[in-house]
């Protein structure tokens, strides 16, 4: 098995389920209230570790009872907690999200707390984590020259690197040749190319363009259609997975998705196969209110 090293957040998810997501000036009555861990960075660590993944996760918290429950659910999923930096002076991360039941649809607003603060004196001193690791996964939580640099320090040490580009942001286009596989949404990949990307036709120009940045495999993530795949030798459209029961939430959906296919292509997986198997635990955590929490483990997506 190859071990995977994840940048990223950690924050406490807090979650309001509602019939409708508020709009502008709106207040309304919510359902439920849900507490629990979230970041996308964390997110994608405990999808990968649930299945069954080696993970190092990177990352800094404070020293509060979100960090508590941060360090326990590691603790308990198998997430090497050696490289997280806890700092005393700053809290740790919460994210707001809102949930529409009827839809599963989702906003969140996203403060990283301590997890802002990651300097690249950070990354060096838990550089050990990244060359030790045959696949490094990473977002664009944290400050980007940070991430930049790790993802930097992750090529250099010969690492399989995954860029999932959320939340959208800038990106240098010098590190699109340091990314093995990119992951963006539909919504990502107009971000970066400033155009539709939603028809067949627009999907596969987008992917071209990546590609010609010097992105060496393409993977955009179609929500309800699936994903798109694409390199130089090869490209395909895969369904999404056909779910027995219905979506409830899907937060945490991408996070499942980056994590699994970390974790397949630790397996020795092939892409298609890895993005499969990514696509079936994506869809089985909408099935479940959370992100975090939503991961399923490798028994449960054997047998769905």
């Amino acid at each position: 098995m190859k071990s995977i090293c994840v940048f990223g957040v950690f924050v406490a998810d807090l979650c309001f389920v509602a019939n409708a997501i508020p709009e502008k000036g709106q207040t309304i009555l919510g359902n439920k209230h849900i507490v629990g861990p979230g970041g996308k960075g964390s997110n994608q660590a405990i999808a990968a570790a649930r299945l069954g993944g080696q993970v190092n996760f990177i990352t800094k918290i404070g020293n509060d009872q979100n960090a508590k429950m941060a360090l326990n659910l590691y603790k308990e999923v198998g997430i090497n907690r050696d490289s997280i930096i806890q700092d005393e002076n700053q809290l740790t991360g919460v994210a707001g999200i809102m949930i529409n039941e009827k839809t599963g649809d989702n906003a969140i607003n996203i403060v990283p707390g301590a997890a802002g603060s990651l300097t690249n004196k950070d990354i060096d001193k838990n550089l050990s984590f990244i060359k030790n690791s045959e696949i490094f996964l990473t977002q664009l939580e944290t400050p980007y020259e940070v991430t930049s640099y790790a993802l930097n320090k992750a090529k250099e040490s010969g690492s399989t690197t995954i860029f999932n580009p959320a939340p959208a942001s800038n990106i240098n286009e010098s590190d699109f040749k340091r990314m093995d596989y990119f992951t963006p949404n539909e919504t990502e990949a107009s971000f970066y190319l400033k155009k539709n990307v939603e028809t067949k036709i627009e999907i596969e120009e987008a992917a071209k363009t990546f590609l010609n940045k010097g992105v060496k495999n393409i993977v955009i993530t179609l929500g309800s259609k699936g994903v798109y795949f694409a390199n130089s030798s090869e490209s395909y459209f895969i369904d999404a997975f056909n779910l027995k029961d219905k979506v409830v939430d899907t937060t945490g959906a991408g996070d499942a998705f980056n994590g699994a296919f970390a974790y397949a292509l630790s397996q020795n997986h092939k892409d298609k196969d890895a993005l499969k198997f990514a696509n079936k635990v994506a869809g089985i955590s909408t099935t479940r209110v959370g992100a975090a929490n939503a991961m399923p483990n490798l028994d449960e997506v054997e047998v769905y």
